[in-house]
């Protein structure tokens, strides 16, 4: 096996693993069938690491899974967590990040490595013959001839679910007299969000708008796939029942209206039938604010559904979209019958696969698997032995979760969460779990980083 690695897909994971990789002295090449002049219908650069869908890396509070995530990543150099740090816009308790600085950063620091070359072109076919060492980083738009050569030589049937994109408005088209500034229970800077409020008979009317709206049309492939539910268009929460959205992305929960009217003692004071009943929350997408996407709104409406329905929204009625919302399918293998504990390709041990097409959902849990794969494959290549991180952090649970934790019977995407965790073993209240998952993780992964360093040498 040569000293060089290739890594298909200049998405999260596989731009994590190529630094991991760059950073223990690997060369690298990356494989990129984006340029230019071709897109996916998802894509809208030829950026490295794109962010498709929300720019939200989701909550940075380490009391939460994902937060612990980016806390362990952070620890582990991660080239993702680095960029996200570096392009973060307000966002209240959220990590979210201007998305052309997040892409131009990750790229920039790749090719200063002196490391990393990056090549324009599709990889058709899976490596099975290679003498080098590969990692399948292509996400959940891998190529169709790329997925069909997956499956001839996996002997399994690609399972697929649909992932949907959410509309992006223009600031100055907001109208504050109606929308306000303000985080929910006022976290972070307590105005990180832009709000909507929407009477009870505003809502009622959103919901029915909803549920008899024209959706893109499938195609013949795409029929009988089914969706991942950490990820529904707004119109299908809709039409699981009338109450789904003011109870999900829509809750009236740890808001206060500015434009009420003040009682003369200076305290707010609102109508029970005029308080909102729901309201729409919008996101800082662009590092500058001229740009907000609308939060859980993912949705398959045709665009000029979009236009009208979504304009119906008290404060959007002159909403001007920089981009609407859009659908594509998401594939996957089926990860614990296929990859081993170090997510290589049982039947060919040269190719490993790491991201969104292992099975995992989100961002960075993406981009974790990216790094874990980098630092595994750049111990093969030092004839070094490794052991994965424990069940008890973030990043071992959710490896353990897509290559032995789930017996591979009707396997599906997974964000991470506490309950892909090793349970506690002390008693501790409630209130306390979250914290002291955590902190045993934060222990358990210093833990294994000083061991990986000792006997790896390459960290």
């Amino acid at each position: 096996m040569t000293k060089k690695v290739n890594i298909i897909g200049a998405g999260l994971a596989g731009c994590e693993a190529a630094w991991q990789l760059a950073l223990r002295g690997i060369e690298v090449e990356i494989f990129e069938m984006r340029d230019e002049s071709r897109k996916t219908f998802a894509h809208r650069t030829s950026d490295c690491a794109e962010l498709v869908c929300s720019n939200s890396l989701r909550s940075d509070d380490v009391t939460t899974a994902i937060g612990l995530l980016h806390e362990e990543m952070r620890r582990l150099n991660s080239l993702i967590m680095r960029a996200a740090d570096a392009n973060k816009i307000p966002a209240g308790s959220a990590l979210a990040v201007d998305r052309a600085g997040f892409s131009n950063f990750i790229e920039s620091e790749l090719l200063t490595t002196k490391k990393v070359k990056i090549t324009r072109r599709e990889i058709s076919e899976l490596p099975i013959d290679s003498n080098e060492k590969w990692l399948i980083a292509t996400g959940p738009l891998t190529s169709d001839l790329l997925s069909k050569s997956i499956l001839k030589n996996s002997g399994e049937e690609n399972l697929a679910f649909f992932d949907a994109i959410a509309p992006i408005i223009f600031k100055d088209s907001i109208n504050f007299d109606v929308a306000w500034f303000q985080s929910r229970y006022d976290k972070g800077t307590g105005f990180d969000y832009v709000n909507c409020p929407l009477n009870r008979d505003q809502y009622l009317e959103f919901i029915s708008d909803l549920n008899e709206s024209e959706k893109s049309d499938f195609k013949d492939w795409e029929k009988d796939t089914p969706y991942f539910d950490g990820c529904l268009p707004i119109e299908v929460m809709a039409s699981r029942g009338e109450d789904v959205l003011r109870y999900g992305p829509m809750k009236p929960v740890g808001l206060t209206n500015p434009h009420f009217p003040k009682s003369p003692e200076g305290t707010k004071f609102v109508d029970r039938k005029e308080k909102a009943y729901a309201i729409v929350q919008l996101r800082q997408d662009n590092k500058i604010g001229t740009l907000y996407n609308i939060v859980g709104f993912q949705t398959k409406l045709k665009y000029g559904e979009q236009q009208r329905i979504f304009r119906k929204i008290p404060g959007l009625e002159n909403a001007e979209f920089a981009r609407f919302g859009g659908i594509h399918r998401n594939t996957f293998l089926n990860s614990p019958k296929l990859l081993d504990a170090f997510l290589r390709f049982k039947k060919f041990p040269h190719i490993s696969f790491a991201g969104q097409v292992t099975g995992v959902e989100g961002y960075v849990e993406s981009a974790s698997m990216g790094l874990m794969a980098g630092i595994f494959i750049a111990s093969e290549i030092a004839e070094k032995k490794i052991s994965a991180p424990t069940h008890k952090t973030a990043i071992g649970a959710l490896l353990n979760h897509i290559t032995l934790g789930h017996e591979g019977i009707d396997f599906q995407p997974m964000n991470v969460n506490f309950g892909l965790f090793d349970p506690l073993t002390e008693k501790v209240k409630k209130a306390d779990r979250k914290t002291a998952y955590s902190e045993r993780a934060l222990e358990e992964l210093a833990s294994w980083k000083t061991l990986f360093e000792k006997e790896g040498g390459i960290a």
